[in-house]
């Protein structure tokens, strides 16, 4: 009877002991980061997508990667990023294997909230919000997307990062005529950006000029004929890629293209794909890649005649 009684104290004694290295275990994961894995993020809507990059949040879908890096460009989704298809149609087959936790869109797709409500939880992130100030709002949503992710810290640290690159490139930048922001839609139509879009947002940042005085909508450009750009002779184009299909072609012999002042007098810069409709990350890419196009443009090409 003896025995059997040490043998229980004993197996207590194990027990207890082990439940403390159990606890110790614990604490030493968290301690070396083995806490339980961050919230793994789906999402259909780019602009969110390029700030959970930036943000190094696990995103596991995207949509129509090949077009993002068509019109976005940089930051680049990362490999294993699952794409889901037409961002007006993900696959929700493939969306429902990912599991994700949680998937983020913008008011643009709030039409499938019903849909993707079946598989996770869904967020909306608003931009471009009319009579907002665009640039606050781009910092409203990294805050957002910060806590959504788990990324806070490194949520306020490309704030801080973009305001630090702001105040760089506007000591740097050299001056120049007004700007005509533009994207091509066809040989004959563009889309002006002004005020509410982000061009103009990182114009006033490095304290640039902006040709464009007419109204715009709530992305911030109007779609206009290439005639319109004849109202602004002493303007600098500045023409954002990509170009659709055969555009190139057209305008070379386009009369009306090569009339315009700006383009009689090389008065042209050409910057590749950023995506228009971005925050933070686009906001940075297009201050560096106009920054640098003024900076090898030759002097008459800044400067009306």
């Amino acid at each position: 009877m003896q025995a059997l009684f040490s043998i229980e104290v004993v197996m207590m004694r194990c027990s207890a002991v082990s439940s403390l290295f159990t606890r110790i275990g614990l604490v030493v994961m968290c301690l070396l980061g083995g806490s339980p894995a961050q919230a793994q993020l789906a999402t259909i809507d780019w602009t969110v997508a390029e700030t959970l990059i930036a943000l190094d949040a696990p995103i596991v879908g995207g949509a129509q990667k090949q077009a993002y890096h068509e019109w976005v460009g940089e930051p680049r989704l990362p490999g294993e990023t699952a794409d889901l298809g037409l961002r007006s149609q993900p696959n929700m087959e493939l969306l429902a294997k990912m599991q994700p936790e949680r998937t983020l869109i913008s008011p643009m797709f709030a039409g499938l909230t019903p849909r993707l409500e079946r598989i996770a939880p869904v967020t909306s992130v608003e931009l471009y919000t009319p009579g907002s100030d665009t640039w606050e709002e781009m910092q409203s949503i990294t805050k957002q997307i910060g806590e959504l992710a788990d990324r806070a810290p490194q949520a306020a640290q490309l704030i801080e990062q973009t305001h630090a690159l702001m105040a760089q490139l506007r000591d740097e930048r050299p001056d120049t005529a007004p700007l005509l922001m533009i994207q091509f839609m066809d040989a004959r139509h563009v889309r002006v950006f002004g005020d509410n879009s982000l061009y103009n947002a990182v114009l006033e940042q490095l304290d640039l000029p902006n040709a464009w005085d007419q109204e715009t909508n709530a992305w911030g450009f109007a779609l206009v004929g290439v005639e319109e750009l004849a109202r602004y002779p002493e303007a600098t184009l500045v023409i954002v890629d990509p170009l659709p299909t055969g555009v190139e072609a057209q305008l070379a012999e386009s009369g009306l293209w090569q009339q315009l002042s700006s383009v009689k007098n090389d008065r042209l810069l050409r910057l590749p794909p950023v995506w228009s409709f971005g925050a933070l990350p686009s906001a940075q890419r297009f201050a560096r890649e106009l920054v640098a196009a003024l900076e090898d443009a030759p002097q008459e090409t800044l400067s009306p005649e």
